[in-house]
């Protein structure tokens, strides 16, 4: 095993092998503890997208929910499944579909154009040109001030979506999808997730799609793959500390390197990691 290799699956906490029923029921039961340990907080918000991530996510949190609810007879709890479209979004059934399968106990839209189009305008008008990668990823810090200013409102915590395959390329915008309170999907890599789903007899076009952030405009729908470099499960063999190619490896630990900045905290005069 490569030296970073070791470090990263250390780092990281991936299992190379995993019981999803298991892995079900610790992170619905961390979802659980969070809830009665911050007594205060009774909701919790996931953005769905339609896509594996928020499909998982966005299932255990109504497990966690609705258990939370049985066992303490408080009916206060609920589970708030927002929709962010940027205008009309090309998954949006793929998202209903997802919201279905959940039974969430509630469902918001809040249309992120007005939203992200005005920031554009704002720092357009200040003399700053935007470009189209960039405004993307105002795209995601709008959905997460959206979710926010519901958690805001309803006693809530907002769920993320992160998970290894993810972190260890920081495939994420920085404050925006990466932003988040409690990330119940942190440890797994995407096979990982998968089989979770499966297990739990989710739709199956809902985990086999491809997977895109489809943040840019000049390039829809853009697959992950193609914006990293590398295959999602050349990604998870490395994570599971299996051989993969020299270049597979290379990709994912410059990667990791390069992305650092988003798995700390804000750089201060104690920090470490960048020097």
């Amino acid at each position: 095993m490569r030296p970073l290799q070791k470090k990263i699956i250390a780092d990281l906490k991936v299992k190379p092998v995993i019981d999803p029923h298991q892995e079900i029921r610790n992170s619905v039961e961390f979802l659980k503890d969070y809830l009665k340990q911050n007594s205060f907080l009774k909701t919790l918000v996931l953005g769905i997208s339609g896509g594996q991530d928020s499909t998982l996510a966005g299932k255990l949190s109504q497990m966690a929910i609705s258990e939370l609810r049985t066992e303490t007879g408080n009916d206060d709890y609920r589970f708030i499944a927002v929709r962010l479209p940027y205008g009309e979004q090309a998954d949006e059934a793929d998202a209903m579909d997802a919201i279905e399968y959940m039974q969430a106990d509630q469902t918001v839209r809040v249309n992120i154009k007005p939203m992200a189009d005005a920031a554009v305008s704002a720092v357009e008008g200040a003399g700053f040109p935007v470009s189209d990668f960039n405004k993307g990823n105002i795209k995601a810090r709008e959905r997460m001030i959206a979710q926010y200013a519901i958690a805001g409102e309803t006693a809530g915590a907002v769920v993320g979506t992160d998970h290894a395959a993810e972190a260890v390329t920081g495939f994420y915008t920085k404050y925006g999808d990466g932003a988040a309170d409690i990330t119940p999907l942190w440890r797994l890599d995407k096979r990982q997730g998968k089989m979770m789903l499966e297990a739990l007899d989710a739709p199956k076009h809902l985990y086999t799609k491809v997977p895109t952030a489809d943040l840019e405009d000049n390039r829809p729908a853009l697959p992950d793959e193609a914006a990293l470099g590398v295959r999602y499960s050349d990604i998870d063999d490395y994570l599971e500390g299996k051989d993969v190619s020299q270049k597979a490896a290379e990709t994912i630990e410059n990667w990791y390197i390069k992305t650092e900045h988003k798995r700390e905290l804000p750089v201060n005069i104690y920090s470490t990691f960048w020097k």
